[in-house]
């Protein structure tokens, strides 16, 4: 007997093929061998995964760098000034002269 076109075209999960088995309907793997599909490929050892890596790399990086630097540069730039300030000042104060300009504010 002889199966019908609707059970070739994965319609169904009958028996059919090779072994009387028919291995999937749509949407699973091993299904009925498509026809008219041309697909081409490469070797992975006759293929370069690397070219371009590090020309891109660096162009890629200064993207995101030149996105971002002005999100992150400005705080860093006056975190490092206020606290630059900050340890003049203590130095100052604790100095010969820092005592003696403010020793009797501190009464």
């Amino acid at each position: 007997m002889r199966p019908t076109q609707i059970m070739r075209g994965g319609g169904g999960d009958g028996p059919i093929g090779k072994y009387n088995k028919f291995i999937g309907g749509w949407g699973n793997f091993g299904g009925l061998p498509q026809r008219g599909i041309v697909s081409y490929g490469i070797s992975m050892n006759r293929s370069n995964p690397f070219a371009g890596a590090a020309h891109d790399a660096v162009f890629n990086t200064w993207r995101r760098f030149s996105k971002q630097v002005f999100y992150w540069a400005p705080p860093l730039l006056a975190s490092y000034y206020i606290m630059q300030w900050a340890t003049e000042r203590n130095e100052y104060l604790n100095s010969k002269a820092g005592r003696a300009e403010f020793a009797d504010s501190e009464e």
